[in-house]
């Protein structure tokens, strides 16, 4: 489906993102010469694989954060595959410096950063019956928001009522520590890409058309995300 046939899913974004409330590779040069106190963290000893050394970075990358209005934990980064890790990577785009490309097929996003370069996060995305595809672009974005379960949603699950009025911010909210609203032509398509905590939604089709990333992910990729920000999802 594409998303100027139609807003696929309508009213169901943010149900995708409820439903997903449940990358920095090393060098091994580099990680031989100071990551000795990672490694003591995770109680890695012996013989290490790559994966080990990955893990051992990605706890640091994937650390608490505290300073948040609401502390953000650790990410049990053992439950994640490596190569959903944030990393920069080699991707070959025609797009501008800050584009954001979903590739649903790999669970995948992409921020485009010029010179054949893109920084790659592990993502959870749309479950089969939901997937879309298309151009739409940032049209507002927010900070611990508010979660407002559509009518659709309450109607089927008769216990979101109690938020008709709305999900105050914090960790048990589905959107998370940030999201990014996407639009297309002036009209919010009701897709999102926000921010989980749950480590086992990454590389998984769970959502009704929202894209979930790691909240420590979605921290840097809110950052460097201004409003008007192309977004391109690709087809599954």
């Amino acid at each position: 489906m594409n998303i100027d046939d139609e807003f696929a899913g309508a009213g169901e974004g943010n149900e995708g993102a409820l439903l997903g409330l449940r990358s920095a590779r090393l060098s091994r040069r580099s990680f031989l010469g100071g990551s000795a106190a990672g490694l003591g963290a995770l109680g890695l000893s012996g013989c290490l694989t790559a994966d080990d050394m990955m893990r051992a970075e990605a706890a640091k990358l994937y650390g608490p954060v505290p300073n948040e209005q609401y502390a953000i934990p650790a990410v049990d980064v053992s439950r994640v595959d490596t190569k959903y890790f944030r990393q920069k990577v080699r991707y070959d785009s025609k797009e501008a410096p800050g584009t954001i490309i979903i590739d649903p097929g790999k669970y995948h996003l992409y921020r485009v950063e010029g010179d054949g370069m893109a920084t790659r996060y592990g993502a959870n995305v749309s479950r089969p019956g939901f997937l879309w595809s298309g151009e739409v672009y940032v049209g507002r974005k927010a900070e611990w928001p508010t979660w407002t379960p559509p009518k659709e949603m309450m109607a089927r699950q008769p216990e979101a009522r109690k938020y008709a009025g709305g999900m105050p911010g914090g960790l048990e909210n589905p959107l998370g520590a940030r999201v990014l609203y996407l639009y297309k032509n002036g009209v919010y398509t009701v897709y999102t890409i926000y921010s989980t905590c749950d480590p086992d939604t990454i590389g998984q089709g769970i959502t009704s058309g929202c894209t979930g990333l790691l909240s420590q992910d979605m921290l840097d990729l809110y950052a460097r995300t201004p409003v008007k920000t192309k977004v391109i999802m690709l087809p599954a």
